[in-house]
């Protein structure tokens, strides 16, 4: 990793083998505290809040093996609190039956950050109540964590901070509407333009990062 990109990374590093354990929960329809919504299908989980670092794990696709080899791979999707120790996942009920019968309860495992295939491209959704005065912008479907968002300005680009709902906050409007910077934790940069304002609506970018 290049000294910016071990920089960006934060706790979930790419190639680190983090040890836990794995719990489950009733997942439900998959939404979460990362606000994406309904998941395509279950193969979820919340993460610790120590890893959870502010949302900076929403959306990390994470490979999950327990002792007897067996493996899952699991997206972020929301938090796990505290008591929810460090290096610990709760997964959905139906991925923690990928490792383990559900009676187990408390399963030990190890997990690593993924760069997975994916069909997809990023889109933007801007937060409901978004005008060019003030704005709320998250990053969905990207195939790496998300390490940075930031707005054009007239004097150069500006990074917005990340809210532990996973939105990017423009308190004053400064870029709601305009050109978009989007960095993952390997330092790849993407720039969007063209995404409007529009409140609570998945507009797709065309770009996604690259596999690592």
């Amino acid at each position: 990793m290049t000294s910016r990109a071990a920089a960006l990374a934060g706790r979930i590093k790419p190639a680190v083998s983090n040890q836990g354990v794995a719990t489950a929960y009733a997942a439900g329809d998959g939404s979460g505290s990362c606000l994406y919504g309904p998941s395509d299908d279950l193969m979820i989980a919340a993460m610790n809040v120590t890893d959870y670092e502010s949302a900076k794990a929403c959306g990390a696709y994470v490979l999950v093996r327990a002792a007897s080899g067996a493996t899952v791979t699991v997206r972020i999707v929301n938090e796990c609190p505290w008591p929810c120790a460090p290096g610990q996942l709760d997964l959905s009920r139906q991925a923690f039956a990928k490792l383990a019968d559900l009676s187990v309860g408390r399963l030990p495992i190890t997990w690593s950050l993924l760069s997975p295939d994916l069909p997809g491209r990023i889109a933007i959704r801007y937060k409901t109540g978004s005008t060019k005065w003030w704005c709320g912008i998250q990053v969905i479907g990207h195939r790496n964590p998300v390490a940075a968002l930031e707005v054009r300005t007239a004097g150069g680009w500006r990074r917005l901070p990340r809210t532990d709902y996973n939105y990017f906050l423009s308190a004053d409007g400064t870029g709601c509407g305009g050109a978009l910077r989007i960095s993952d934790i390997y330092g790849e940069r993407l720039t969007v333009d063209g995404i409007a304002v529009r409140p609570d609506v998945v507009q797709p970018t065309g770009v996604q990062f690259a596999r690592h």
